[in-house]
This record gives C-alpha cells, structure tokens and sequence, in this order.
C-alpha cells in the first residue's frame, strides 16, 4: 500500500528470490511509473502495480502479506524544519493512516500478519493511530524483537511491542509495528 517509489518492494521481492507474488499499489500515476521503472531495473517480475487509491480497493481482495509503509509528516527525517512541516501536515497524515490501516485489516487474511510502518516518530501518527484502529478490530500487535535493533537507539513507546527508531547521523527515524489478524472474533 502506497508502493512508489519501490525500494520495500524490490527488497520484499529479492528476499523471496523473485518468487512471491507481490501486488504494489500506488495512486499518484507519476509515481506509480516511477515505481514501475525502479522494479524493471531491479528485475522484481513478479509484481503487479496497481495505480489505485489502496483505501478504495475492493474488498473481493484479499492478501497473506500485507506491508502499509503510509505516508507520514516525514517527522523522522529532516523534513521538520521544513516550512511544509505542519500542524495540519500531521492531522491530514494520521487521518490518510487510519483509513489505509483500517483498509489494510478489511483485506488481510485471518490469521494472517502485517507490518505498518511510517517515517515519522511522533506518537500521533504510530501508537495513536495503532490504539484506535486495534481497539475495534479483529487484530492484536505482535511483539518486535529489540535484540534485532541493538545497535540502533531507539526511542520509548507506549505500545508494547512496537519500535520506533531515534533519528541520528546513520539513520533516518521511523516507527515500526507487525499486527496479526486474528482468526477469531476477540471478546
């Protein structure tokens, strides 16, 4: 969801030696050729692309995997001294993010995992966002291993499970969560 420019995309497709099947949506046309272009060079053939709205998908779709990299403020990044970096900018972001994880959660397979992802490391935009979707549906946050992140410093969260990434001279901040749908109705 939200695929372009398409580094996620040929990294999911490598990692699975260029055989899953991997459906890449992007609404803005512009960037969906751009997405397109960066998948012939990287020779990721096995994924459709889509150029479509993913919060206007169908719901006959379905899927085993879902990754929602969502559009975010860009707050991880050095994008916040920029003079696009706004109050609204973070409001119209969260709004685009529920929708897309609410979509996200309709069209994944139960039982099944996802990963929701944003380049941002305010708490509006990641646990905010996460708490309101996940308290009325069928999902449940399954717990990131920190040890993989040793070497990285990472900021506190108030969702257990989840990271979120301090930006430093190495690494660009973002915040990352795996949610399972659960193949029951939570009581």
């Amino acid at each position: 969801m939200a695929a372009a420019p398409g580094g996620k995309t040929t990294q999911m497709s490598a990692l699975s030696q260029n055989q899953a099947m991997i459906t890449a949506c992007e609404k803005n046309k512009i960037r969906a050729e751009r997405l397109k272009y960066n998948l012939e060079k990287q020779g990721a053939t096995r994924v459709n692309v889509m150029t479509e709205d993913s919060r206007k998908l169908s719901e006959y779709f379905s899927f085993d995997k879902i990754l929602l990299d969502a559009p975010c403020s860009g707050s991880g990044t050095e994008n916040i001294y920029s003079e696009t970096f706004t109050e609204e900018l973070i409001k119209r972001s969260a709004k685009t993010q529920e929708e897309l994880l609410r979509k996200a959660l309709k069209i994944l397979k139960p039982g099944q995992e996802m990963v929701y992802s944003t380049c941002s490391i305010l708490q509006e935009e990641n646990e905010d966002i996460l708490n309101k979707i996940l308290r009325k549906s069928n999902a449940e946050i399954v717990p990131i291993q920190k040890e993989l992140f040793r070497e990285v410093e990472l900021l506190p969260v108030k969702m257990e499970g989840t990271i979120c990434i301090k930006p430093s001279k190495l690494y660009q901040g973002f915040f990352v969560a795996k949610i399972k749908k659960c193949l029951e109705k939570k009581k």
